[in-house]
């Protein structure tokens, strides 16, 4: 243990780099409340999307390192803001008629429109809870709601009513001239009506610490005082966020980068309320195919968790989360059989690479520490050009060809492949047959396809992938091909319907020689 937290001092993964920066703050001292605790906040206006799983598994990443760093205890809080007021109707949820009525009120008071819970944001909350739990992550759900009612922010809520003047000080200025109407009635105390039960966006007109209460003016023109603890009021955003920062005495948070003037302010806030504010990192946000950002009231031409899902194992996504988090990145369907592979490289290098590369290695923070032993070495491109050439939709039919690879092999013990076989099924289905193009073979090409075709037919060497690359490559060069590039293309093209693909050898070392030299001859009698 000792020489893997040596090790940790130097490792240049970006999951180590943000644990080396929470232990800086902590003194390299355990805080005194006996634990680093990491925070992640949603926000239940809208279903739990692909956003949500990028900011938990990437903290996750990061307190896995901080724990391996350190040795001190961690804990992961998953934050609903569920009594913010009820804003605008989602686009993709049913009985929108009926979720405008309900604009105003706590989101944990707003009808559900599935008719399943005891609100929108129980809803949401559940899909939540649901949606992390599929993937196994470690963490401690808290809901904005419960904490207010239950007095749990009652303590902070009451220094935000002493140094009211100090945090108005903090955000007035913020808000700009072309708020001027929103300065003069900017309150960080949102009252929840009595009257409409709906979280009101109006000022303070006066305070009494002493009674702990505030005063303001209902629509109807009536003065109300109410307490500021016990669920009577909620803080405005950037003050709750602050004062959640306080109340939780929160070590880590993340957020996307639009949100950095935000945190900006809420870190001045939180120093209002007494206390330092965490560590943080902001992350850049998903674009769809078109560059646009991902939006998860309206969706997009991105792709959800469950498309992501329906193709291919968590573990892809969740390395495809891992790279790069400060950089924006397209997030469409054509990354996955990328991911995919990209995964399972790192898998098959991660038991070759000695114990400092082990840790840059994004295997170690998918599985925090303790990753599989590596898999049958099918690609998802070669998965994807097996489907194209079987011309089935039986995953039983794509074993067969795996296990004549790799007789060892099995859908019961490589499961992660056996997600792969059937989602390479799905995926060749939806998004590969409907562009598929076949071109005819200029007469180079045809000369050389025939002679591959011979050299498989009576093939009578090894039976290795290199066995099978090495006469491609020998063809290729014997009918002069240059760059050779353009020889795999026209195998691609003219076989298989594609621009590109796995080593060829390693399609004929799965699918057969026999059936390849078979594969060649149809097609090129196709194409007379």
């Amino acid at each position: 243990m000792a020489e893997l937290k040596q090790l940790a001092t130097q490792a240049r993964s970006w999951p180590f780099v943000e644990a080396r920066r929470i232990a800086k703050r902590l003194g390299n001292r355990p805080p005194a409340k006996g634990h680093v605790l990491f925070q992640t906040g949603y926000g239940p206006s809208g279903l739990p999307h692909i956003g949500t799983f990028a900011e938990v598994v990437r903290t996750s990443m990061v307190r896995n390192a901080c724990a391996t760093l350190t040795g001190f205890p961690t804990r992961l809080v998953c934050f609903s803001d569920d009594m913010d007021g009820f804003r605008r109707v989602p686009e993709n949820v049913p009985c929108r008629d009926q979720l405008e009525e309900d604009i105003g009120l706590p989101l944990s008071r707003v009808r559900d429109p599935f008719g399943k819970f005891e609100s929108f944001a129980h809803h949401n909350n559940a899909m939540l809870r649901q949606f992390l739990d599929r993937f196994g992550f470690e963490y401690e759900f808290v809901s904005a709601t419960e904490h207010y009612r239950s007095g749990k922010f009652d303590e902070m809520l009451m220094v935000a009513l002493e140094r009211f003047d100090q945090l108005m000080e903090v955000v007035v200025p913020t808000l700009g001239k072309v708020s001027a109407g929103r300065r003069q009635t900017y309150s960080p105390f949102l009252p929840v009506s009595p009257k409409s039960g709906r979280v009101l966006q109006v000022p303070t007109l006066a305070r009494n610490v002493s009674r702990g209460t505030i005063v303001y003016t209902e629509p109807d023109g009536e003065e109300i005082e109410v307490p500021v603890t016990g669920g009577s009021v909620k803080l405005q955003w950037r003050a709750d966020w602050a004062m959640r920062w306080a109340a939780l005495e929160v070590d880590y948070e993340m957020f996307g980068k639009d949100l950095i003037p935000s945190a900006a302010l809420a870190k001045r806030l939180c120093r209002v309320f007494g206390r330092a504010p965490p560590t943080d990192m902001f992350y850049e946000l998903f674009l769809d195919k078109s560059g646009q950002k991902i939006s998860k009231s309206k969706g997009g031409t991105g792709i959800s968790i469950d498309e992501w899902l329906e193709f291919a194992p968590d573990t892809s996504l969740s390395h495809f989360m891992y790279q790069r988090p400060k950089s924006a990145r397209r997030l469409y369907f054509e990354v996955i059989p990328k991911a995919v592979d990209e995964y399972a490289r790192h898998l098959s290098d991660y038991a070759r690479q000695e114990p400092a590369k082990q840790l840059d290695n994004p295997v170690w923070h998918i599985h925090a520490g303790s990753p599989p032993g590596p898999g049958v070495n099918v690609s998802y491109a070669m998965l994807l050009n097996l489907v194209s050439v079987a011309g089935t939709d039986d995953a039983n039919v794509l074993w067969k060809y795996i296990r004549s690879y790799s007789p060892a092999a099995s859908p019961q013990k490589d499961l992660d492949l056996d997600h792969s076989v059937r989602g390479a099924i799905g995926y060749f289905r939806k998004r590969v047959l409907p562009t598929r193009s076949f071109r005819a073979p200029n007469v180079r090409e045809r000369e050389a396809l025939e002679s591959l075709g011979d050299r498989l037919s009576s093939w009578k060497g090894g039976e290795t992938a290199e066995d099978y690359q090495k006469v491609v490559y020998e063809i290729g060069r014997h009918f002069e091909f240059e760059p050779m590039r353009d020889w795999f293309r026209a195998i691609y093209e003219v076989l298989l319907g594609a621009s590109q693909g796995p080593r060829f050898g390693g399609f004929v070392a799965i699918y057969g020689h026999a059936e390849t030299a078979k594969l060649i001859e149809n097609r090129l009698q196709s194409c007379k």
